[in-house]
């Protein structure tokens, strides 16, 4: 069973294009939050499944009609929407609205 993955494309300040996948997605005192990770293509072949996986969580912010923009935020609210994420404390059809269309 193929899942459509939900990728998006930052740049660094060197210009270089870092593609990275949302894993999930929450909604807290009123702001849209996503916890990404590096996106590695098809990865079956690189070896070991149990190595920890590096995670950073952004707000999304809308940007026109169509598009978003991924903010960092602060450590203090990164940890506490961590603790959210890692204890799934939080409401799984956050989008349902968006997905619906």
């Amino acid at each position: 069973m193929d899942e459509e993955l939900d990728l998006v494309v930052f740049e660094d300040d060197a210009g270089n294009e870092i593609t990275m996948e949302v894993l999930d997605y929450l909604a807290y005192e009123g702001k849209e939050y996503a916890l990404i990770t590096e996106y590695v293509e098809d990865d079956e072949d690189d070896g070991d499944e149990d190595e920890p996986v590096e995670v950073s969580i952004m707000e999304v912010v809308p940007v026109g009609e169509d598009q978003e923009e991924f903010v960092p935020i602060d450590d203090d609210l990164a940890q506490t929407l961590l603790k959210i994420f890692e204890t799934n404390d939080f409401d799984d059809d956050v989008l349902e609205d968006e997905d619906e269309e």
